[in-house]
């Protein structure tokens, strides 16, 4: 008489003795012999942008709007997403092996030869072979599993924050060329009315064959920046449509760089390097060694014996009309000790490679603290410094249009030559261009800055 309650009472005991040991090592403390803080960085700094969402640092709208189009059609972005559902996928197949797989089976059998042909019929439930996790390899390989995943989508966060930083260093690139496309473009119009002016003092005598010639060289010297700032400016656009990964609309566009685009404050002095802690790029490092970690567990547990069960009940008939009839039922139960002896050293050359990629990604991790420190360390001295070179790239265009405005009333009182006058001329058209460049590296900076802090990545920044 068949009696399933053998095999069902079996299998709650096999399955109540798993996962009862653990072999994973200590995980090892990381030693990057950074700081606590970053020090010798004074100013007005009042704001801690490593928990700042993107929306709360970037204050024009169609920057953000641009921001938002990026993040859901960027295709980097989009591959980042991807590998998390992968990562997450493997982690559920991992996680299915701590759990037996049960299966039913419906089968039909003829054979035959010089002897009469034979039918047998068969249905069955059946446990797969199941192993025991008495050693946890199997858990440890799922905890490396899970671990993997959480590494994945740090790499997402992280590949996010990336692309809002490069579409706003884009946008604000944009913006710049364009005013100093506008700048070029006013220059040219002075210069040409200039130019005008000198041809006809030249026609009556008053203006040197030297100074004309200098003139129109100025012009075109003009001309030719107009035409390699459009160029530079369509480039932009094309940069920012590919980041952006559709075309951007005409009104999500800049016109011209302005200092309210980006209102991200300066960090706090004395800003603890514990921060640092929470970048993604960190983090996915750290999930890393955690998963590298449990696989020397898993590497361990494999020098242990293992316990494999399979099991099955059901009937079988010579006729298929008679196959659930009373005396046609079976149950087989094999469980399997497989117990290593001789291996060859695979076993100890396993363990030895486990332990070395926990090893290479401690070293890792701790690399990745000491690059943050330092790319943190290099945008603070970077925002004290364009501080000061803003402050003096400002006085030099106010010095720079004043001698210019000077020199022309002399020029129109007779009193100085056109060389003069272009020599004013050209000093503030480059103090002009020198004004924009140093705001743009201080916006970029600012960005820059607000990277390597990690800031926004507590925030659910997918649209």
């Amino acid at each position: 008489m068949f009696k399933p309650h053998g095999l069902t009472l079996a299998l709650v005991a096999a399955l109540s003795t798993a996962g009862c040991a653990t072999l994973v090592p200590a995980t090892p403390a990381a030693e990057t012999g950074i700081p606590a803080q970053w020090q010798g960085i004074e100013g007005r700094q009042t704001g801690d942008v490593s928990t700042l969402d993107w929306r709360a640092v970037l204050q024009d709208a169609r920057l953000e709007r641009v921001v938002e189009q990026a993040l859901a059609h960027n295709r980097d972005l989009r591959v980042a997403v991807l590998n998390v559902e992968r990562a997450r996928a493997q982690y559920r197949i991992s996680r299915a092996e701590r759990l037996p797989s049960v299966g039913g089976s419906l089968s039909q059998t003829r054979a035959g030869g010089d002897a009469p042909v034979t039918e047998s019929y068969s249905a069955s439930l059946g446990l797969a072979s199941f192993e025991l996790d008495l050693f946890g390899r199997v858990r440890n390989l799922s905890q490396a599993a899970v671990q993997q995943f959480f590494a994945q989508q740090e790499n997402r966060r992280a590949a996010q924050l990336s692309l809002v930083a490069e579409v706003s260093r884009a946008w604000l690139t944009l913006a710049a060329d364009q005013s100093l496309q506008a700048i070029a473009e006013d220059t040219l119009h002075a210069y040409q009315e200039t130019l005008r002016l000198t041809e006809r003092r030249h026609e009556l005598g008053a203006v040197s064959g030297l100074e004309l010639a200098q003139m129109r060289a100025q012009v075109e010297t003009a001309r030719g920046d107009v035409a390699r700032y459009a160029a530079q400016v369509q480039l932009d656009r094309n940069a920012l449509d590919l980041l952006a990964g559709t075309p951007l609309a005409a009104a999500d566009l800049p016109q011209g760089l302005r200092d309210t685009d980006i209102a991200l404050s300066p960090v706090p002095a004395g800003l603890a390097s514990e921060v640092l802690l929470r970048r993604p790029d960190i983090r996915a490092a750290e999930h890393s060694l955690l998963a590298a970690n449990a696989h020397i567990g898993a590497a361990r547990a494999a020098f242990f014996p293992s316990i494999r069960l399979t099991g099955s009940a059901g009937t079988q008939s010579g006729e298929l009309s008679g196959l659930f009839d009373a005396g046609t039922r079976f149950w087989r139960f094999m469980p399997q000790i497989n117990i290593p002896i001789f291996q060859g050293g695979a076993l100890r050359a396993n363990l030895k490679v486990a332990e070395a990629n926990r090893d290479m990604a401690l070293a890792a991790y701790e690399k990745a603290i000491q690059s943050g420190f330092r790319e943190v360390a290099d945008a603070l001295v970077q925002e004290q410094a364009l501080n000061e070179r803003r402050a003096a790239a400002e006085n030099l265009l106010q010095a720079a249009r004043q001698a210019e405005q000077l020199s022309t009333a002399r020029r129109d009182a007779g009193r100085d030559s056109y060389l003069t006058l272009l020599d004013a001329q050209r000093t503030r058209y480059a103090a002009e261009q020198a004004a924009i460049a140093v705001r743009l590296a201080q916006q970029a900076n600012r960005i820059t800055l607000y990277q390597v802090l990690g800031g926004g990545v507590e925030a659910d920044n997918s649209p």
